[in-house]
């Protein structure tokens, strides 16, 4: 954990790997332990950067900005009745919708205005999400993060290193179009994708 105090930082470990060991040996007196800190929020922030996509995806395929559309400034027990969640999972949504709010695609708002119960409401960029939207940009971000899509980056470093025309073809051992070709299901889903992207 990492408290700031009178400007300087302070750093609790409640376990110490070797790197944290390491990071509090450099900025003993040698480094400067903020621009360290820094550097290192730096790499964690691109490590776990896809819980930003990843979230929007879910948020997409149980239907919240369509609830919340369906719903005015839902508060959350009306947003879990409108969603296919299971109950013991429904604790859960708040987190789910408190990184979509950091991300800008949701925002609370009170229901009233001398009222302090706040609901849930779309921002800008979840309206484009809506399945009414004749321009949604929903299909197109299901099917780029597809793990048939996905799975191809995990292969990049290996792709470099042989004589594949493709990341994809290194992946799944065959070409896109013909993996395609083979999977209705992903083909379908690359055509209203196309479509969706058409309208942009």
């Amino acid at each position: 954990m990492i408290k700031v105090v009178d400007n300087s930082i302070y750093i609790y470990l409640r376990t110490q790997t070797p790197s944290d060991q390491e990071i509090l040996k450099m900025a003993d007196g040698k480094h400067d332990a903020h621009e360290l800190l820094q550097a290192q929020a730096h790499i964690w922030n691109h490590i776990f950067n896809f819980i930003n996509s990843m979230s929007l995806k879910s948020a997409i395929q149980l239907g919240i900005p369509d609830a919340i559309h369906s719903h005015s400034r839902p508060i959350f027990s009306q947003l879990i009745a409108a969603l296919p969640v299971h109950p013991a999972k429904a604790r859960c949504i708040p987190r789910l919708m408190r990184i979509l709010i950091h991300s800008g695609f949701f925002a609370k708002a009170k229901i009233e205005e001398n009222d302090e119960e706040e609901g849930y409401v779309l921002t800008n960029a979840s309206k484009l999400l809506l399945k009414e939207n004749h321009s949604s940009a929903a299909p197109f971000l299901l099917s780029m993060l597809d793990p048939i899509l996905t799975e191809p980056w995990h292969y990049v470093s290996t792709w470099f290193q042989n004589d594949d025309a493709t990341p994809f073809h290194t992946a799944h051992e065959m070409r896109f179009w013909e993996y395609a070709g083979n999977e209705p299901k992903v083909t379908n889903s690359f055509n209203k994708a196309m479509a969706s992207d058409f309208y942009y």
